[in-house]
Formats: C-alpha cells, sequence, structure tokens
C-alpha cells in the first residue's frame, strides 16, 4: 500500500509503474495508493497531458508504444542543454592516458566536442565522432568501420563487431535509448544493440551517458544488464526513486 504521497509524488510513481509493467489499471492503482477510480483518472489525465502515458480504456499504457526512435537531428536538438551539461560532468572520468571508446550517439558526441587533448588512444563506431576529434593532435585516433545504420549514423554490423572483438579498453562511454535497474540498457534496433553489447564487454568500465528521459525507460533489445554499468552521468531532472533503484543495483550516479 502507498498512503499520504502528495498527488505530485503519487503521479510519479504512476508513470514509474506503467513504464515498467507496460500497463495501468485504474482499480489496482486506486487499491495500490488507497484513493478512489476518480483520483487516478485525474492522475491519469494530468501524466498524458504531460505526454508521459497514454489513456486507454480502464487505465493507461506508455507513451512509447506510439513512439518511433528520432533520427539523429532530432535527438540532438532534444534536451540539448542537459547533454552539455553531462557531457561536461563525464569529463571526471576520462583517464589521463591510455585507451577509451565513444560510443555512437549525440550524448557522446557533446563529449567529443569538449574532449580533452591529451595522449589518449581513442575508438568510436561514429564518423561524427570521429571528425569532431581528428583535430587533436595528441589523440591516437581509431574509427571502427561497418554498415552506416542512417537513423543514427553508428556503424554497426560484422565488421564493427570483429574489430570490437578484439579490443581490451580503459573506459567505455555508451549511449542508451533506455535504462532500468531491473533490465539494464536497451535501444531499439538488433545491430546497434549487437555493437553496444560488444563496446560494454570491451571496457574495464562502463560510463552510460544519457538525459534523464531515457531513465525508467525499455526498448525492444537488451545490450547489457544493469551489472554491467559502472557510472551513469544524467541530468538533475532523474527523479529520486530511479536514482535510488540504481544505486542500490550498484551503480554510481552522477547529476550534472
Amino acid at each position: 500500500m502507498e498512503r499520504d504521497l502528495y498527488p505530485e509524488e503519487r503521479r510519479q510513481q504512476i508513470a514509474v509503474l506503467v513504464r515498467q509493467n507496460g500497463r495501468g489499471d485504474v482499480t489496482e492503482l486506486a487499491g495500490r495508493f488507497e484513493v478512489t477510480p476518480e483520483t487516478i483518472r485525474r492522475d491519469l489525465t494530468d501524466l498524458e497531458q504531460r505526454d508521459v502515458l497514454r489513456r486507454v480504456h480502464g487505465g493507461a499504457i506508455p507513451i512509447e508504444r506510439f513512439r518511433a526512435e528520432p533520427a539523429v537531428d532530432e535527438k540532438a536538438t532534444s534536451m540539448a542543454r542537459e547533454k552539455r551539461r553531462i557531457a561536461s560532468a563525464a569529463l571526471s572520468f576520462v583517464p589521463q592516458r591510455g585507451t577509451t571508446v565513444l560510443d555512437a550517439g549525440t550524448t557522446t558526441l557533446a563529449l567529443a566536442q569538449i574532449f580533452p587533448n591529451r595522449e589518449l588512444t581513442v575508438f568510436t563506431n561514429a564518423s561524427s565522432v570521429g571528425l569532431e576529434l581528428a583535430a587533436r593532435g595528441n589523440l591516437q585516433l581509431y574509427v571502427i568501420g561497418g554498415r552506416v545504420r542512417g537513423r543514427t549514423l553508428a556503424h554497426v554490423d560484422e565488421w564493427a563487431l570483429r574489430q570490437l572483438a578484439d579490443l581490451r579498453l580503459d573506459v567505455a562511454f555508451v549511449g542508451t535509448n533506455g535504462l532500468t535497474a531491473e533490465r539494464g540498457l536497451s535501444t531499439p534496433d538488433p545491430a546497434e544493440a549487437a555493437v553496444k553489447a560488444a563496446i560494454c564487454r570491451a571496457a574495464q568500465q562502463v560510463v552510460v551517458l544519457a538525459d534523464h528521459t531515457k531513465v525508467g525507460e525499455e526498448d525492444a533489445v537488451r545490450f547489457a544488464s544493469i551489472e554491467d554499468v559502472d557510472v551513469l552521468v544524467t541530468d538533475d531532472g532523474l527523479l529520486p526513486v530511479h536514482r535510488e533503484a540504481l544505486e542500490e543495483a550498484g551503480v554510481e550516479v552522477v547529476l550534472a
């Protein structure tokens, strides 16, 4: 039972439950929170107006069921300020020397734009990240090849996987479409998921860069469990309930 909550606290917990369970039933939620069904309906209406979920007969389902994966140009403008803050906070995890890999993605690209010019060996599976880093003369840069996935500009498939299989790196900076304590990291495309999984396997430390809208979300293909994640760098919009769950799972959470 969940009682004595402020309306906003209750709505946050309802949003989490709907995302985790894939649905939310009005009667079940009313019993859980010890409020009337009409109160739950008002909560669901409020959350739908905020584009958090979609009302259906008798309850609600996650809004993500109605969204296609955005293209890279759309991603670049979404949460842009938060991504820049995340990138700045992630700089503390860049090693002084050694090896690192930057995954494809707009938040990792934000990190590349401010990446330090020191004697490091850097790998990436994104030409956009590689172009950003190429002018830094002190870096030894390698761009991992493969088929270019048009929606995200990630290099994927067998060429990329073969190269990653031979690597052992100090730190991986990884992007994700979804992150939960229960399911780990997920993304819509199987080919991109396979490359992300290989990046995580290659690194001794996995640092996930993701704004708060990705946390609590699940996508079609899981590429890493939460046990594979060492650090999450996100923004201060992260819900306390998500932070608590991640920290209990052993993830260091850094708020930018």
